[in-house]
């Protein structure tokens, strides 16, 4: 056998399409859960856990300027459709663009208060909620309000009691509707303003 670095060893462990993807999508600098690194590779969850056992994400930056003259560069991670990355419902909850916004600005507001990963009520949160017809005390059997990291923007948005009776509001307000058989949240025009000035103003 020939000294040197061992190359053919390597190039079948990035050979394998799912398996490049997978390493690709690490490259971005983002988490990514094991869930999310299968979505990229367009495999099953075990498939994945199976690939990312071999360990090769380290390799892939020696190839990465290679491969960005040769081809087109990977999509963000998360979800593809542009509707999904805007709004969508995570559980029972918003997600996406909109309700990472939200989140932002009721913490600048002070109506929530944010601590390191943990969101709790600020002093003035029951009558602001109040005030705009949303009652989260009713569905107080779990917490009220909890951080969930949002899937596309790599930031939190906000789940828990009050993150499920926001959701509840704007549909039954008719500003957004789901998509049908999707998770995407699509606002009218005028729902748009409306959730804009309740919650982003």
């Amino acid at each position: 056998m020939r000294e040197g670095p061992d190359i053919a060893r390597i190039a079948s462990l990035v050979g394998d399409p799912a398996r490049a993807n997978m390493l690709t999508a690490l490259m971005g600098g983002s988490a990514l859960t094991a869930s999310e690194l299968a979505l990229e590779a367009g495999v099953s969850l075990p498939t994945a856990s199976s690939h990312l056992s071999k360990q090769v994400a380290g390799m892939i930056e020696a190839i990465t300027g290679v491969a960005a003259a040769v081809g087109p560069q990977r999509v963000r991670p998360g979800p593809r459709d542009a509707a999904m990355r805007v709004a969508r419902v995570c559980y029972d909850h918003l997600a996406g663009e909109q309700a990472v916004a939200m989140l932002d600005r009721l913490v600048a507001r002070q109506v929530l208060l944010r601590d390191d990963k943990e969101i709790r009520l600020g002093p003035s949160a029951a009558s602001h909620f109040a005030a705009i017809g949303i009652d989260f005390a009713s569905k107080a059997r779990r917490p009220v309000c909890r951080a969930c990291l949002d899937w596309s923007v790599r930031r939190s948005h906000l789940a828990g009691t009050l993150g499920a009776a926001i959701l509840d509001k704007i549909l039954l307000e008719k500003w957004a509707r789901r998509e049908k058989d999707s998770r995407a949240v699509i606002f009218s025009p005028i729902g748009r303003q409306a959730f804009e000035k309740v919650f982003l103003a």
